[in-house]
This record gives structure tokens, C-alpha cells and sequence, in this order.
């Protein structure tokens, strides 16, 4: 013999009451929303956010060597510059003079 399954629905409390000395919270009291994202305005802009393709073996590299993978690159591009400009740029150079 198969049993009747019914679905009985929650209790419901009447005896619901507002506490005087916490009132639920209304939208006056809470103010208007603030979202926070990400880190906001530098306090002295020394970079430019740009975007770089680079081979996936050379990012394999720097993050292998753990955090701060974008200031390792940005410090070996300092080298470069240092140096002096790579040779595929002085060729450009001389074709635009």
C-alpha cells in the first residue's frame, strides 16, 4: 500500500512585535549605498596603464618567480632603456631620419 506524502506549509507567527528599543532598519537610516573597487587614485600617478602582448613562455617565467611578476618585467624594460634603445628600434630610427 502506497503512502500519502502532503507537503505541510511553515507555521506562521502572529504574535510578531516591534521591539521599541531596536526598530527594524529603514532606508533613512541606512543611506545611500557606497561601492568600494579596487585600490582607487594613485596619490602620485608615476605609471601609465597600458596593455602589452607578450609570449606565454615569458610570462611563464616571470610568474614562476613569484609575486610582483609585473615589476620584475617593468624593471628589466628599465635595463633596456638603460642600455640604451633595443637594435630593432635604432633601425627604425635610422629609416625615419
Amino acid at each position: 500500500m502506497k503512502r500519502a506524502i502532503t507537503l505541510k506549509l511553515p507555521k506562521t507567527t502572529s504574535n510578531r512585535h516591534v521591539d521599541p528599543d531596536n526598530p527594524p532598519w529603514s532606508e533613512e537610516m541606512l543611506g545611500s549605498p557606497v561601492l568600494k573597487r579596487g585600490r582607487g587614485p594613485q596619490k602620485s600617478p608615476t605609471k601609465v596603464l597600458t596593455t602589452v602582448r607578450l609570449d606565454a613562455d615569458v610570462m611563464a617565467f616571470f610568474k614562476s618567480q613569484g609575486r610582483g611578476y609585473q615589476t620584475r618585467i617593468n624593471e628589466e624594460l628599465r635595463k633596456v632603456v638603460a642600455r640604451g634603445l633595443t637594435t630593432g628600434s635604432r633601425r627604425t630610427q635610422k629609416r625615419a631620419a
